[in-house]
């Protein structure tokens, strides 16, 4: 049986799966136009998408922007008619910048994690943009709902949960990340939906929930769909196709993992993130690397106290050098066994 559609305001995606927004440089126009082509959401991260222009080494912003630009246009283009999001972290330098490009290139969504994005609501005044935090607890949905409902006398127009197996930068803490978590995790989602429910009430209208970390197969999606969530975020599942726009060792990467080599690590983010344990992260575990360029990613860094770049690391990974690199991924990553296209995935999870 096909899902049922997914409905935010006035769009409406045939197939209630948003693909998870993946920097630096894996999900861009190819990626998000194919899955919006398909009928999904498709996302391009804001996570320096500029890093392939000359003029990145020398005015990020200018090159960011630029890209972003140009990113968005092309999934457009490849969508043919879909819906075009972006994923802006809350913690980049510039973040108000990023979401006036959005605005000026007139995308369907934008999704924000990485911090509670406060401001997002208020820099959308005026526009037709759809806007959704990502949180991971009943306590920060609370926190950001009612300072938006409290100072704006606004809600957002849905909202992602990230569970604990999500890949890439959590929103738990290190600690807290223990292996079965994610049993428990059902309750903190049905709280989260039972509260979004009294702003449902209040604003008189739908606020789909949306989960996000873990989702393989049609069976995760079910589960959540049973919850009470309105659709799921997806994005490892989406790496290992041949739309992706990751260079091909970062797509062999993932066909070629065992469940052992995923592991949670520090990122200079300061929050934990799960990636592949490659020679790169090893080596970070015994000692620093060498900073030697800021990139100014993001709002606040010291380069004198983080293990490494996590810009150099991360376009490392975006071309190719894998093992030198940080390569995030969920963990389920290590059920892809193939390259495979946008199409059959999609296809195979709507069946």
């Amino acid at each position: 049986m096909n899902l049922h559609p997914l409905t935010i305001g006035d769009i409406t995606a045939k197939i209630p799966i948003i693909q998870g927004g993946m920097g630096v440089g894996v999900s861009l126009s190819g990626l998000a136009g194919a899955v919006a082509k398909e009928g999904g959401i498709g996302i391009i991260s804001a996570a320096q998408p500029g890093f392939l222009d000359p003029a990145f080494e020398t005015r990020q912003i200018y090159a960011n922007l630029k890209a972003l630009t140009n990113e968005i246009i092309k999934a457009k283009e490849i969508s043919n008619g879909g819906i075009i999001g972006v994923n802006i972290m809350h913690a980049l330098q510039y973040f108000d910048a990023y979401v006036d490009c959005c605005i000026k290139n007139k995308v369907d969504v934008i999704i924000s994690g990485a911090g509670l994005p406060a401001s997002l609501p208020e820099l959308l005044t005026g526009t037709n943009i759809k806007c959704a935090p990502i949180v991971s607890s009943l306590k920060a949905a609370k926190a950001l709902l009612k300072r938006w409902d409290k100072r704006l006398g606004k809600v957002s127009d849905f909202l992602v949960i990230e569970g604990p197996l999500a890949g890439g930068h959590l929103g738990f803490k290190y600690e807290d990340l223990t292996e079965g978590m994610e049993n428990e995790y059902d309750r903190e989602v049905i709280s989260i939906i039972e509260y979004v429910h009294e702003f449902e009430k209040k604003y008189n209208k739908k606020i789909p929930v949306i989960f996000g970390g873990g989702i393989y197969d049609r069976s995760d999606i079910d589960h959540y769909m049973d919850l009470g969530c309105s659709g799921v975020q997806i994005a490892s599942r989406f790496v290992a196709t041949k739309e992706c726009d990751a260079d091909i060792k970062f797509k062999e990467a993932y066909v070629a993992l065992q469940k052992e080599d995923i592991t949670i690590t520090k990122s200079p983010v300061g929050m934990p993130g799960r990636a592949i344990r490659n020679p790169f992260i090893k080596a970070r575990e015994l000692e620093k690397e060498p900073i030697t360029k800021c990139y100014n990613c993001l709002a606040h860094c010291n380069a004198n106290e983080i293990p490494y770049c996590i810009t150099t690391a991360l376009v490392r990974a975006a071309k190719g050098d894998v093992d030198n690199a940080l390569v995030f991924c969920g963990a389920n990553a290590y059920r892809i066994d193939k390259i495979s296209t946008v199409k059959e995935i999609m296809e195979e999870l709507n069946a």
